[in-house]
Order: C-alpha cells, then sequence, then structure tokens
C-alpha cells in the first residue's frame, strides 16, 4: 500500500470538519476527519492502463505502484452546489464514496475534482488543489452489498451550455469496496469511523476537459434508486 499524506497532526486545537447526510430519510450530521482519494483501482490490468494512458496524454505521469492512495484535507469534502476553483483547468470525475460513520459504513457519490494543470508535475498536489463535492444522501452498504455488482456510475458536464455524458460504466471497473478497503488498510477490514474514501473512477467519453457544470449519479437498477449531485465550478481569475 502506498499511501500520500499531505499534512500531518500536529499539537493544539483539532477543528473538526461536519457535514450533513441524510440516510434512510433522516438527517445525520457526521465528524469526518480523512478523506483518502484511492486512484488506480481498475479490476482489471488493462483498463487501469488505458486510465494511465489516457492521463499520460495530457501530461500526468504514471503511477509507481497501483492502486495508490492520497490524503488530502478533510476541509475539502462538500455538499455545496457551488465550488470555486484556480483557473480554467480543472475537471470533475464521478467515484462512489465509501464513508464510515458510527452507524456503519455508507455509499455515496462524489466527484473528484481535480487541477489538471497542477497533475503534469505533482499528483498529490493536484489532488489537494480543489473542493471535493460529494453528494447529501448516502445508503447503507449493508443495503447494496449482495448486488454491489448491477450498480452503474454516469457524469455529465456541461460546457459552454451544452450538456454531454462524460462517463459512464458498471462499478465492476473499480475495485469492490472491501477489496479497496483491504487495499489500503494492508488487511481485510473497515474504514475508520470518520473516514471518506474516493474509489477510483471510468474512462471518459471523449477527453478529459472541463466545463462549468458536473453532475454524477450511482444507480441502482435493483431498488430502483439513484443517489444524485450536481455542482457549478466557478472559475478564479488567475492574477499571474
Amino acid at each position: 500500500m502506498k499511501i500520500h499524506d499531505n499534512g500531518a497532526h500536529g499539537a493544539g486545537e483539532v477543528t473538526l470538519h461536519q457535514l450533513d447526510f441524510e440516510i434512510d430519510g433522516a438527517t445525520c450530521r457526521a465528524t469526518i476527519d480523512n478523506v483518502i482519494i484511492a486512484g488506480w483501482t481498475g479490476r482489471e490490468k488493462d483498463e487501469v492502463e488505458h486510465h494511465i494512458a489516457e492521463l499520460a496524454a495530457i501530461g500526468v505521469n504514471p503511477p509507481t505502484q497501483v492502486p495508490c492512495f492520497y490524503r488530502v484535507g478533510a476541509n475539502l469534502l462538500t455538499n455545496a452546489a457551488v465550488i470555486d476553483v484556480a483557473g480554467s483547468h480543472s475537471s470533475g470525475e464521478v467515484e462512489f464514496v465509501l464513508v464510515s460513520l458510527a452507524g456503519g459504513l455508507h455509499v455515496g457519490v462524489g466527484s473528484d475534482h481535480t487541477d489538471r494543470k497542477v497533475e503534469t508535475y505533482g499528483v498529490t498536489v493536484s489532488k489537494q488543489m480543489c473542493p471535493k463535492p460529494v453528494g447529501r444522501e448516502l445508503w447503507k452498504f449493508s443495503d447494496v452489498e449482495a448486488h454491489w455488482d448491477e450498480l452503474t456510475l454516469r457524469s455529465w458536464v456541461t460546457r459552454h451550455g451544452t450538456r454531454e455524458l462524460y462517463q459512464e460504466g458498471l462499478v465492476t471497473k473499480m475495485l469492490a469496496p472491501r477489496d479497496v478497503m483491504r487495499c489500503y488498510l494492508g488487511a481485510p477490514g473497515v474504514l475508520p469511523v470518520g473516514t471518506a474514501m474516493y474509489c477510483g473512477t471510468l474512462t471518459v467519453v471523449g477527453e478529459i476537459a472541463g466545463g462549468e457544470r458536473f453532475e454524477v449519479e450511482l444507480e441502482d437498477p435493483r431498488s430502483k434508486r439513484t443517489l444524485q449531485h450536481a455542482y457549478m465550478a466557478r472559475c478564479l481569475a488567475m492574477t499571474d
């Protein structure tokens, strides 16, 4: 397991990061103190190599080990409808998100929004550059584990007012939740309470590129339920 830790625990007062989630129709205020971005989590070697090539095409160096885990600031996790990003170089990507709470393991849908320009010279830094959107609604993982491989991820991007399908595929493209947790923990187990983990993404339809609006969803056809989240990316002007 390779973990890129972007911060150290220091002495002094710790500010807890809290988000409100909806679980089975009830609001739950959760304290999140650890956010992990899992990369290159494809189940099939050729799919992983395709994604590596996809990123190499925009100048991103290949990983030295897969899967790879990046720790980012918990304060980046947000369910806001608008995020601020520096310049116009960033883009989102749909991922299922594991959220470990006192009531058990849950699953949500989010976007590993990443600065693609920074990514070409430092993947770890790029992961820290942008907010990490996540939907408010969560499912209990126990409710979907038995038919997990039937779930589908999708995303859409809106560029200059035109909405286009950006990603679509079964979650079978990525390691199953228990497998990605095992890789991260180094042994079978469940993420510590207060941890959110983005678990990898799909290849895109066309080229990797951003837009002014991004939508993500995780569909469960068996229960006819869908987790959804949408957000606007507001580009802040660069002054240098």
